[in-house]
């Protein structure tokens, strides 16, 4: 049972989970867009339909999905959605996908990410989610954009070893997902910003209406999160530290909090969104408090979060002194009550 309060923040992407709300993506199809060949051409008519979907979404958004299957709202032969993915796929060739910006053409060689062709290291119902979340269809990618030294999944973020799927079995997969009972789809990884035009296709060939969840560091460039805008439904963050030091020390990661602060501001501006944080031992006083004053400041006291306290030191985390043991609950508790004391009045 979802919280009532947390029921009217997420009011939007609950509404698409009972179908009696049309997805962003399902909307974004139907918007018609002009087919230019030119990439400023493009991105010109991207950014004057990102500001008409808005209102475009609002009235119909709530037509029944069999509207648009075989009903009197049809699909545009060249839609918002196709323009994201034609974008979408020219970025690849000289990717800025992620703030790192490495202008590689990664249809022929592997970025910062480590990513070429996208590769799923497994798929399936997730019941350990946000339960506004579960019965989530989590889709795990290999590779990331950052090297956490105390990465959880480095398993799958700091190898590229996976199952190759086109996007038609994968959208296959997706429809049978949902019809098995799934309330979303959920891209992770790794992370799935080095997936975004794949993903994109993908979800062009998914005929069932369900939302669609981002499950990211939030380590886009500003060209992925215009793509994105129109396209996720609920932003699932994980927002790491609260300065940019400790960012760079432990996921090798620059100019974290002035671009992972920006991409959430505009997430919240195109989305729902549920907050993850993931409390690090030692790490109360330089990252945790300061990361739920930045929020309290910049996002508001409504916002939806997951205060997160099952780190355990794995990957080179031993190597890392103040890390290099399991949380004390403690630091949990007092990260929550933090949070409690500054106002957030939905804490998962």
């Amino acid at each position: 049972m979802v919280n009532p309060d947390i029921q009217g923040v997420l009011s939007d992407y609950l509404a698409i989970t009972s179908n009696h709300q049309l997805s962003r993506c399902k909307v974004a199809s139907t918007l018609k867009a002009p087919d230019f060949d030119d990439e400023k051409s493009q991105w010109d008519e991207h950014q004057r339909l990102r500001t008409r979907f808005w209102k475009f979404y609002r009235d119909n958004s709530s037509l029944n999905p069999q509207d648009i299957e075989g009903g009197p709202v049809k699909k545009s032969f060249f839609s918002y959605l196709d323009l994201k993915v034609q974008i979408a796929e020219k970025i690849y060739q000289n990717c800025i996908l992620c703030e790192k910006m490495c202008h590689v053409d990664r249809t022929r060689e592997t970025g910062e990410c480590g990513v070429t062709h996208p590769l799923i290291a497994s798929e399936f119902l997730h019941v350990g989610e946000e339960p506004p979340l579960v019965p989530s269809h989590t889709i795990f990618f290999t590779g990331c954009n950052f090297q956490c030294v105390y990465c959880q999944n480095w398993d799958i973020s700091q190898r590229t070893r996976g199952i190759p799927l086109s996007e038609e079995e994968l959208a296959g997969v997706i429809e049978k997902r949902r019809r098995e009972g799934s309330r979303n789809v959920n891209f992770v990884g790794g992370d799935p910003t080095p997936n975004l035009p794949y993903i994109l296709r993908t979800m062009r060939r998914v005929r069932e209406n369900i939302p669609v969840v981002w499950n990211s560091n939030m380590y886009l460039s500003q060209y992925a999160m215009h793509l994105l805008d129109g396209f996720v439904d609920l932003y699932l963050t994980d927002f790491k530290y609260g300065n940019d030091a400790c960012a760079q020390r432990l996921s090798g990661i620059p100019n974290y909090m002035e671009t992972v602060g920006r991409n959430h501001k505009l997430a919240q501006k195109s989305g729902d969104m549920i907050i993850r944080h993931l409390v690090l031992p030692n790490h109360v006083e330089c990252c945790s408090k300061p990361l739920l004053d930045w929020i309290s400041r910049n996002l508001g006291l409504d916002v939806v979060l997951n205060i997160m306290g099952q780190y355990h030191p794995v990957y080179h985390a031993p190597e890392y002194g103040e890390i290099s043991r399991a949380l004390i609950r403690s630091e949990l508790v007092e990260i929550i009550n933090y949070a409690q004391d500054l106002g957030f009045r939905n804490v998962i």
